[in-house]
């Protein structure tokens, strides 16, 4: 087990910068996250894993999206038609930073 002893001093606005070690030994960088947990008078340091945030709309609308499936409500099986074309565009290369030639209705 690594063990570290680091010192940060608190500025006036409560920041503290992490030690190069201790960003080291967390695999953490600039735009990465951590978390504080209070143990009685420890303070533990973790990496917060980028997957770690959970939208709670998006688990709302999976969950009665899941419901709807189950008891087969307001979802459909995609026409045969629009899987095959959709399996067929798995296998294409698509640029997705080329303009749009034609119409597009939304």
């Amino acid at each position: 087990m690594l063990t570290l002893h680091e010192v940060a001093t608190i500025t006036s606005k409560g920041q503290i910068t992490l030690p190069k070690a201790i960003r080291n030994a967390l695999g953490v960088d600039r735009g990465g996250s951590v978390a504080f947990d209070v143990q009685g008078d420890q303070i533990i340091v973790s990496r917060v894993q980028k997957d770690a945030h959970e939208d709670p709309a998006i688990g709302q609308f999976l969950s009665l999206l899941a419901s709807d499936i189950r008891n087969g409500k307001n979802v459909a099986g995609l026409p045969d038609e629009l899987a095959q074309a959709m399996r067929k565009a798995l296998s294409s290369h698509v640029d997705l930073e080329l303009d749009i030639d034609g119409d597009v209705e939304l």
